[in-house]
């Protein structure tokens, strides 16, 4: 009973690889025949190395390319932003600690640092 051929992707890479470098004529035909091999399995090998190639090659990104000066710019002022709301928020908390201290004092209420 006849079975039918699995062929790995290794293999078949190689076959189209040797077919695509034979240079003299009827040089394909002798490697399919050494091989046992059908001219249908070799387009269709092809289609599926190319496209197996096309899968692995990286896509690149259009339009234009990212500024990396441009990129450090807007790092920069974008800490400069957090570092201003930060000293905003420190100068608001001393202002409070300031008025908490001054109503203790008013109050006669010790204070963290007085041992009471």
């Amino acid at each position: 009973m006849a079975r039918r051929r699995k062929f790995t992707a290794s293999y078949m890479q190689r076959i189209v690889r040797e077919a695509d470098a034979c240079t003299a004529p009827g040089a394909v035909g002798a490697l399919l025949r050494r091989e046992g091999l059908y001219s249908s399995h070799l387009s269709k090998w092809r289609l599926q190395v190319a496209a197996s190639d096309a899968a692995a090659a990286p896509n690149k990104a259009r339009g234009p390319k990212p500024d990396a000066a441009k990129a450090v710019d807007r790092r920069v002022a974008s800490l400069e932003l957090a570092n201003e709301k930060l000293r905003k928020k420190l100068d608001r908390a001393e202002q409070i600690i300031d008025v908490q201290k001054k109503l203790c004092e008013l109050l006669g209420l010790p204070t963290a640092g007085e041992a009471p």
